[in-house]
């Protein structure tokens, strides 16, 4: 019998790999629904050619792209919670992967995560809701799964502290004065990952690696102070794990998004697949690592600071800096400008407890609101 998948936002750059993946491996999973934001054709091209069973296209007036459709955003807490679905890969960009994530979770399904805001906005509600249902978290980013390779098996307590990997993005090299005008072509040349708009502008301003850190906090029970990040450019290692006898472990290879992937999907298990660039340290090269400038780059510190407060104070964090990216890649703000729209956000923000959705939901709204009036 085949395990059957739900992949949420099947037309992006995770979604299609994901469906890469899974063509390899017909014997041991079936698509049973896809879901996009739009990209209609694409949508429908996936569906017909994996068979899947429900289709859902969230902006959209079509009667969806296979033998059953669906329409707008509740699509995606059907897909998730589908009958036939035993694993929901999230990768969905932003804020609305939450509530399908939280779905997915009360249904008991195993919820394959590559949407990191799910848990920036409401970690304590996520892993709470996962623990009270009985519903699995794996994560699909690569530093996330580097841990995870390097954890599994081992007691809980037996972690020490986590060391991620940045790659420093396409402005690595570039100084403080050339980093507030650069354009938005420049932004999006990322030197090693390919990745959407947003989440390579996260990138160059180091702000996806703040998510990062609080996605580790909630994914592996490490208070902040035990969750470091080292810039990384070669991107072969994908995260240090260090244990309390000292030892360290560590996860690598060359980028690639299929391999975590299909460990989201097998875990604790590993299948064969030739698919993967087979490991050459001598091709690997020399690797080098830096500390992270974060004078140059503030967004990375006002993401950890906001996953040190809690509460709703992360939500907000995340909530304004897709705003203020959007209005980036809109040629509204300049790309200097983005920390400081995040930061006056932040500093008007009431922090509250992040109990439960409506909270979290609320503090979303409120924090796009302003910062689109600062933007």
């Amino acid at each position: 019998m085949t395990t059957g998948v739900a992949i949420l936002g099947s037309t992006g750059s995770i979604g299609t790999s994901t469906l890469r993946v899974l063509e390899r491996q017909k014997d041991r999973f079936h698509v049973v629904a896809l879901t996009a934001l739009d990209s209609e054709d694409l949508l429908r091209q996936q569906a017909t050619g994996f068979g899947a069973e429900f289709v859902g296209l969230v902006n959209g007036g079509a009667n969806g792209a296979g033998p059953t459709g669906c329409v707008g955003s509740d699509c995606l807490v059907e897909a998730a919670t589908h009958a036939d679905v035993d694993i929901v890969v999230n990768a969905i960009v932003g804020a609305a992967g939450l509530e399908a994530t939280l779905a997915a979770l009360k249904a008991k399904k195993r919820v394959a995560l590559a949407n990191k805001e799910t848990l920036v906005m409401a970690g304590e509600l996520v892993i709470r809701t996962a623990r009270e249902y009985g519903g699995e978290l794996v994560p699909v980013d690569s530093e996330h799964s580097a841990v995870l390779q390097c954890i599994t098996g081992r007691p809980e307590v037996e972690l020490k502290r986590l060391i991620l990997t940045a790659s420093g993005g396409p402005f690595r090299e570039w100084d403080r004065d050339r980093l507030q005008a650069a354009k938005v072509e420049d932004a999006l040349r990322h030197p090693t990952w390919e990745m959407g708009r947003k989440i390579t502008v996260d990138s160059a301003t180091l702000a996806n690696k703040a998510l990062e850190v609080i996605e580790a906090h909630y994914l592996f029970g490490l208070d902040y102070d035990s969750v470091e990040v080292v810039v990384h450019p070669q991107s072969i290692v994908h995260a240090f794990t260090e244990f309390v006898d000292g030892s360290v472990l560590a996860q690598v290879g060359f980028p690639t998004m299929e391999l975590p992937i299909l460990y989201a999907l097998t875990h604790p298990e590993r299948v064969h697949d030739n698919a993967v660039r087979p490991f050459d340290p001598i091709e690997a090269g020399p690797l080098t690592f830096e500390s992270v400038r974060h004078d140059d780059f503030p967004t990375f510190s006002l993401g950890v600071e906001a996953g040190r407060t809690g509460g709703t104070q992360p939500t907000v964090f995340n909530a304004a800096n897709e705003v203020a990216v959007r209005a980036f890649l809109e040629g509204r703000i300049e790309f200097g400008r983005i920390p400081h729209v995040i930061e006056s956000v932040l500093g008007a923000h009431t922090v509250t407890p992040a109990n439960d959705l409506d909270t979290v939901t609320e503090a979303d709204r409120w924090a796009r609101k302003e910062t689109e009036s600062r933007c």
